[in-house]
């Protein structure tokens, strides 16, 4: 399932009470998804971490309490699982690196997921159970997860990167447009970048959603120059730092995108694809209600792909300003029979 099927289903499954366990591989995103999505709902989010938990962390602490002229043993809830009893709003409660924790806990958690209850302690019907965990070829720690325990969740889904949805979220999260412009331009050659994991007992990352959004953010923190390399390679691994300040060098180089956006002309276009590829994720960038129209005439004047792929980062990036333009009412039906999504 891609990631924006993702959220899709979890905005029916959460409303609906309908338990979900997320299959995938490091660094994904499972979990910024689930946690996005609850925003979008407006629920109320909870993050247990199974993997450093006992059982008695979901069953509560055993403890004496007197009830008439009797002692008896109960067990108290513990803040998040009060939380979960006494909950009058939406509420997703999330257990992070399920398959990681040990059989004890996830036996644990099973009488959370199906009876609901706290030993003598109702769950609040407005909670809804969530689970994330990694697979066991990732050599994450996952040993698997207890028979009984998968059978308590409605479906379990399995997420990989996909290009158009991890291209939306980092226009959306203001990634740099070079890097944005870079995984585009690999994948379009059916050269990998945005998702390349390999299981390695070295000390060392390698490219998947979320290192390549550690290069972005580092770009975002003004990170000098003399100190890019080896940062991006510590964060994304070397070959992705090798290609990527290469890819960086034809950015920086660019004619000024300023410039073709006030005065679009066709000699300006670049020949060469990852100079096309740098130039369209800077004239992206640009969009705002006063730049619309030319960068529309600019679509008009590239290839199809190209066209398309410029259009729909601008969609991304601010709907209303390039959907509002005349100019946008032309592009859409010229180009209708490749892009069929709703304006």
């Amino acid at each position: 399932m891609r990631p924006k099927h993702l959220t899709d289903l979890l905005k029916i499954a959460i409303p609906q009470k309908r338990n979900v366990l997320v299959v995938g591989g490091p660094g994904v995103g499972k979990s910024d998804i689930i946690t996005d999505t609850c925003k979008q709902l407006g629920a109320k989010l909870i993050i247990s971490h199974p993997v450093v938990s006992d059982p008695t962390d979901y069953k509560g602490m055993p403890f004496v309490v007197q009830e008439g002229d009797q002692s008896v043993a109960k067990f108290l809830p513990f803040s998040d699982l009060k939380e979960l009893i006494n909950a009058k709003e939406l509420t997703v409660f999330f257990l992070d690196d399920l398959g990681q924790a040990p059989s004890s806990v996830q036996a644990a958690v099973m009488q959370l997921l199906l009876a609901r209850r706290l030993n003598d302690h109702i769950i609040s019907e407005n909670v809804v159970f969530i689970a994330a965990t990694n697979r066991r070829q990732d050599k994450a720690g996952v040993m698997g997860i207890l028979e009984p325990v998968k059978s308590r969740f409605c479906t379990i889904v399995e997420i990989e990167p996909e290009l158009d949805d991890w291209v939306e979220w980092a226009i959306s999260h203001d990634m740099p447009m070079e890097l944005i412009a870079f995984v585009r331009f690999r994948e379009s050659n059916n050269q990998s970048v945005l998702y390349n994991f390999k299981p390695t007992l070295d000390i060392s990352n390698g490219p998947c959603p979320r290192t390549v959004a550690n290069v972005g953010r580092w770009m975002k923190d003004g990170l000098p120059k003399h100190l890019e390399f080896e940062t991006f390679k510590g964060a994304a691994g070397e070959v992705f730092a090798t290609e990527f300040l290469a890819f960086l060098q034809i950015a920086r180089s660019l004619p000024d995108p300023d410039d073709f956006i006030q005065n679009p002309r066709p000699e300006l276009i670049p020949k060469e694809p990852s100079t096309m590829f740098a130039l369209l994720g800077a004239i992206a960038h640009r969009l705002t209600p006063q730049t619309a129209p030319n960068i529309i005439k600019i679509a008009n004047m590239l290839p199809p792909e190209f066209s398309v792929m410029l259009v729909k980062d601008c969609l991304t990036k601010d709907k209303k300003a390039i959907t509002r333009t005349e100019a946008f009412i032309d592009w859409s039906v010229k180009y209708s029979n490749l892009y069929k999504e709703s304006f």
